[in-house]
């Protein structure tokens, strides 16, 4: 309950405060998204979230338009994946094509931090080889976290797993708000696509 409340505490003072960059940064997106590629502006996926309960997850588009149809869903790479948009590079940069999912927050498909809700495609592979990883869905599943923060955007799941399963263990109101200020400020200084984040673990 308090973590609910801490969700939507932050999510109306942020719309309050940054109403306006918001807004910039909506027609901002939607044109270079409609320049460059065309409709649609936003992508849904199905993902799991806490005790496997399926929700749509909202982002601006920043790849190609039907980017898996030969593929199927893949696990992303940072510098080789050709289906991004050049868009794209830039949102992923600065974590924009993420601010739909303030919708997901307001409705309580997931909390500002936890583990990142993985698609059921890739989840029903993964715990094939990683059993524990059914564990991440004993939280709620979260728009930032500690394998966000600690690893790397193309860490093997494996490893973004461990950085999950410390945080389940250790999770708390504090731990979450530092959560928060350090993902704030990578945004900021659009870092999230970069090797570079080894100043955040002395944090922790």
């Amino acid at each position: 309950m308090i973590k609910r409340l801490l969700d939507l505490f932050l999510l109306f003072m942020g719309i309050i405060l940054f109403s306006p960059v918001f807004l910039l940064i909506f027609i901002f997106v939607i044109i270079n998204i409609l320049f460059e590629d065309g409709f649609p502006i936003f992508y849904t996926q199905t993902r799991y979230g806490k005790n496997k309960k399926t929700f749509q997850l909202y982002k601006f588009r920043s790849m190609i338009k039907n980017a898996e149809y030969q593929t199927g869903p893949i696990w992303a790479s940072r510098n080789t994946d050709t289906r991004i948009t050049k868009t794209g590079r830039l949102m992923r940069k600065y974590a924009i094509d993420e601010i739909p999912q303030l919708y997901n927050i307001l409705i309580g498909d997931i909390s500002f931090v936890g583990p990142r809700p993985e698609r059921p495609e890739l989840f029903n592979k993964f715990i094939k080889d990683y059993p524990r990883f059914t564990e991440r869905l004993n939280s709620h599943q979260g728009l930032s976290g500690l394998a966000q923060l600690l690893g790397k955007y193309d860490s093997a799941p494996k490893n973004k797993l461990r950085y999950d399963l410390l945080y389940i263990k250790n999770q708390s109101i504090l731990l979450d708000l530092k959560i928060i200020f350090l993902s704030v400020f990578v945004t900021i200084i659009g870092n999230w696509q970069s090797d570079s984040r080894k100043w955040v673990k002395k944090f922790f």
